[in-house]
């Protein structure tokens, strides 16, 4: 009898839990989804192999091909472990790093807030995290190549095939 009873508050308590659970996190809408599709992310290393950041980079014109047509257009978010960088707001126009798609600089960055537009996107939140909308000049190649690096690290080439069929 006690093992009824024990059994039976359990079940009571645990049916007050949260309705919440991780399937949940699979009811996207088609930009999530998409958005899912053209996520790719990269370590920054450095030249003996240590990990100095990770660099993550949707793919906007496949996303939002109505507003972002004209250029290549990215949506990133970048975390570093150097302290004296996290914060700099300037951080891709100082000497330290370059972004380059296809080995051409950037028509235009800008920082965006830890809550923008593009927020939803990523499952990926964190306060640490420096998020960009990032412009380059239209790219007549269907492979696209984003690489970000300084003197002493690199991440991988972010490779985005553009014109899917």
């Amino acid at each position: 009898m006690k093992h009824i009873l024990m059994s039976v508050a359990i079940l009571v308590f645990l049916s007050a839990c949260s309705g919440k659970n991780a399937f949940s996190l699979f009811d996207l809408d088609e930009e999530q989804e998409l958005s899912v599709a053209s996520l790719l992310s990269s370590k920054l290393k450095s030249k003996d192999g240590k990990v100095y950041g990770i660099v993550s980079a949707i793919y906007l014109n496949d996303i939002y091909p109505e507003a972002y047509h004209n250029n290549e257009y990215f949506f990133m978010y970048v975390y570093l472990k150097e302290k004296e960088d996290l914060h700099n707001p300037k951080y891709f126009d100082n000497f330290e790093l370059n972004l380059k798609l296809n080995g051409v600089s950037p028509l235009k960055i800008e920082q965006l807030p830890y809550k923008n537009q593009f927020f939803k996107l990523t499952f990926i939140k964190s306060d640490w995290n420096q998020y960009y909308i990032v412009a380059f000049k239209k790219q007549n190649k269907d492979m696209l190549n984003l690489v970000l690096k300084n003197a002493q690290s690199s991440s991988d080439s972010l490779k985005y095939q553009k014109n899917k069929p």
